[in-house]
């Protein structure tokens, strides 16, 4: 699973860029229902408890992307430690 998150830091940022782009989507529709008066309270309040939980699912990749990057790499077998300076 960590290869796929250390891939490259196009593919992480591909991959929040698109999950931030249907956040964003969602929540613009919502806005233009709610301001058009298509949606009831509970219509109104089921979009933005689905608005918030799709936050929560990008808000933990950024997270996980953002820790993957900050991790050390692994030692590799055969290597040999760098001498300290």
């Amino acid at each position: 699973m960590r290869a796929d998150l250390r891939a490259t830091p196009d593919d992480n940022l591909g991959a929040v860029s698109d999950s931030l782009n249907e956040l964003s989507a969602a929540l613009r529709r919502t806005v233009e229902q709610m301001r058009g008066g298509e949606l009831s309270a509970d219509s109104a309040l089921q979009a933005i408890e689905e608005c918030a939980r799709m936050a929560t699912e990008v808000s933990a990749q950024v997270d996980q992307r953002a820790r993957a990057a900050l991790e050390p790499l692994p030692d590799l077998p055969g290597q040999l430690p760098l001498p300290s300076a």
